[in-house]
């Protein structure tokens, strides 16, 4: 197995895990007894403990050999799904959201993430950078559509007899589980760096713009942690009265639609650009996020967020990819830390308070919120870095 292989597996490993992990935490937080302002406040723990990490790996990780911290952070994953199923106060289930690696976003928030990509990056010559990175993004969205499908064998075991408190804390043993199988992976790994042709340094001639970047990331993710998937999904229980099997099967489709598309990135992005291809996919998907908000029933929400996951992760490989191309590759482990440190900790600051909106009022204020403010960083994305080019852009 290649080292692009490897990656591209490990992340779907990971990815399964965050689909059901992401669907089952607001039930099983409700079912211990906490409101939705605790379930925002435990999730904002999560993305910020999330964010610590990475910022550690991003600026510092280039001392050690990135193979080595990706065994670290198995260990941790295993340990947080262990600690997760066991602990059922608030406060200690805070300490172990925020110390270990629970995604509740549904997307990738981890410190495995700019250690994957820096290597992802040299796996490949350039003009295939953005085909891996899709297919990198396709593995973790697929796999994390089928974790949320596998959240409906919850009901008939149940039915079996079995407690739903019982089913989850199992749910949360086998991330524990996924942990080691993703150490497994990491170990096919070459112990000799794949970057071998570039040392990984700290940021130098990129930095002002890679902190531009990061700055407009912070206020895409700020958006979307209004739209974190398990508030996404207690949302849909509380104003349709959507069942957890029900959950489980949109949250598949929209899953699949979202991985499927990545796969249209490569081909978008070789005809408009990068950026381009980040910008005109990313608009008619948050449009249609506020207006969902608005939808009168289920088919027509259904209707309107089918068609968002169609164009909304379109975004993710070509993001990825723009980073790493316009940066040296020694800074790519950094350039991939500081993009995402600001995105995970902005991303912390607003499910807390989207869950304190949903409690004040039903409507879906934090849709209309959380969209809106991702069109305002697209046409920002657009303004500030349309003109810098990777330089396969540049190319005759």
């Amino acid at each position: 197995m290649t080292p692009a292989a490897t990656l591209i597996a490990a992340r779907g490993v990971r990815g399964f895990g965050d689909g059901f992990t992401a669907l089952l935490l607001p039930v099983y937080l409700t079912g211990l007894g906490f409101n939705l302002f605790q379930v925002g406040l435990l999730t904002t723990a999560t993305l910020l403990g999330s964010a610590g990490l990475t910022l550690a790996v991003g600026l510092a990780g280039h001392r050690y050999p990135a193979r080595r911290l990706l065994f670290v952070a198995c260990v941790l994953m295993a340990a947080t799904g262990v600690a997760f199923s066991q602990a059922h106060a608030f406060w200690p289930l805070v300490l172990v959201g925020f110390a270990g690696t629970l995604n509740p976003s549904g997307g990738d928030v981890s410190p495995f993430l700019p250690l994957e990509q820096s290597l992802l990056a040299h796996a490949g010559p350039p003009s295939r950078r953005t085909d891996l990175f899709a297919r990198y993004a396709l593995s973790g969205s697929l796999m994390a559509a089928l974790g949320a499908l596998s959240v409906g064998l919850l009901d008939p075991m149940q039915a079996a007899g079995f407690s739903r408190r019982t089913l989850i804390e199992g749910a949360f043993g086998l991330y524990g589980l996924l942990g080691v199988a993703a150490f497994l992976l990491y170990r096919r790994l070459p112990d000799q760096p794949v970057e071998s042709e570039a040392p990984r340094t700290a940021l130098g001639p990129s930095r002002k713009r890679v902190l531009g970047l990061a700055a407009l990331f912070s206020l895409d993710s700020f958006a979307g942690g209004f739209l974190v998937q398990s508030l996404f999904a207690l949302w849909l229980f509380h104003r349709f009265g959507l069942s957890l099997t029900a959950a489980g099967a949109f949250f598949f489709w929209t899953g699949v639609l979202s991985a499927l598309s990545q796969l249209a990135a490569p081909w978008l992005a070789r005809r408009v650009g990068l950026v381009n291809t980040m910008v005109v996919t990313h608009i008619p998907a948050n449009l249609c996020v506020i207006a969902a908000a608005f939808a009168p029933n289920l088919p027509i929400a259904f209707s309107l967020l089918f068609l968002r996951a169609l164009l909304s992760q379109m975004d993710v490989p070509a993001r990825t990819s723009y980073v790493m191309a316009i940066v040296t590759p020694a800074e790519r482990a950094a350039a991939a830390g500081v993009t995402n440190v600001p995105r995970s900790l902005a991303s912390a600051l607003s499910p807390a308070l989207a869950g304190l909106i949903f409690t004040a009022s039903p409507f879906a204020w934090p849709l209309v919120i959380g969209g809106s403010l991702k069109i305002a960083y697209d046409l920002l994305l657009l303004w500030r870095f349309q003109k810098v080019r990777p330089p396969e852009e540049n190319d005759p």
